[in-house]
């Protein structure tokens, strides 16, 4: 890895069973990637394609519960790239890599029995954001959903499921969208930071060719009045539990 390690911080993600490091500075991992990983009903051998993949931290985190899968995540920022593949060696997972390109510019990649993203969804008006990788992982136009949920679901085998990790504000183009790219959206789970508090998260789940109705899940609490997670969320974001959609 030619990145310095001046450059980044070295941790871990699921309370240690996965080593992770990330850019010191710019767009760093939080909670997203794991709830994703979560979320992404794959069993051991399947094959699984993340857009806008970062550091890696949810395809580690899927491996690090499933077992061996055949995973590929698409990153446009070459240094995360970079960090991805160091992330995938110091775990000795070599199931897993790591491609430096646009999502909505692949070819021939599939098929994959599912595909997952935390898209940009923050449209864009005013002054943005000096750094580059936190545009290019957050700010979004009017076409960004539609155009990452056909791009994902174009490699998708029939009945493979495409999860994404969204706001509230983003379900209504997210529900269209995922009904556009032919996966009919089958679930929703919202996370509350505290209870009594809005939603901040939600995660959609759509099957291509699915004709399942759609459910709105009860939601998760993620933080106690204290702050210290709850002992669900803990289940999920430190013993690597599955969320089932």
């Amino acid at each position: 890895m030619n990145t310095a390690t001046s450059e980044v911080t070295e941790g871990h993600l699921l309370a240690g069973k996965v080593r992770y490091a990330q850019p010191r500075h710019g767009f760093r991992s939080s909670l997203e990637p794991v709830l994703l990983a979560a979320a992404i009903p794959a069993r051991r051998g399947q094959r699984v394609l993340e857009g806008g993949s970062g550091a890696g931290a949810a395809l580690l985190c899927l491996t690090a519960r499933v077992g061996q899968i055949l995973g590929l995540g698409i990153e446009q920022d070459p240094r995360l790239v970079e960090i991805a593949r160091r992330n995938a060696a110091i775990n000795d997972w070599p199931c897993l890599d790591f491609s430096a390109g646009d999502v909505t510019a692949l070819v021939e990649c599939g098929p994959f029995d599912h595909a997952c993203a935390n898209p940009p969804y923050n449209i864009t008006s005013g002054t943005q954001s000096p750094d580059w990788s936190r545009r290019t992982a957050k700010e979004a136009d009017a076409s960004t959903m539609r155009t990452w949920s056909a791009a994902l679901a174009r490699w998708l085998r029939p009945r493979g499921t495409l999860t994404f990790i969204v706001p509230p504000a983003a379900l209504p183009a997210a529900l269209a969208a995922f009904a556009a790219a032919d996966c009919a959206p089958t679930a929703a789970l919202p996370f509350w930071p505290k209870d009594g508090h809005a939603a901040k998260l939600l995660l959609l789940q759509g099957v291509k060719g699915g004709r399942v109705p759609f459910r709105l899940h009860s939601g998760r609490v993620l933080h106690t009045p204290s702050g210290d997670f709850t002992p669900e969320a803990q289940q999920i974001l430190r013993e690597g539990a599955a969320l089932e959609l």
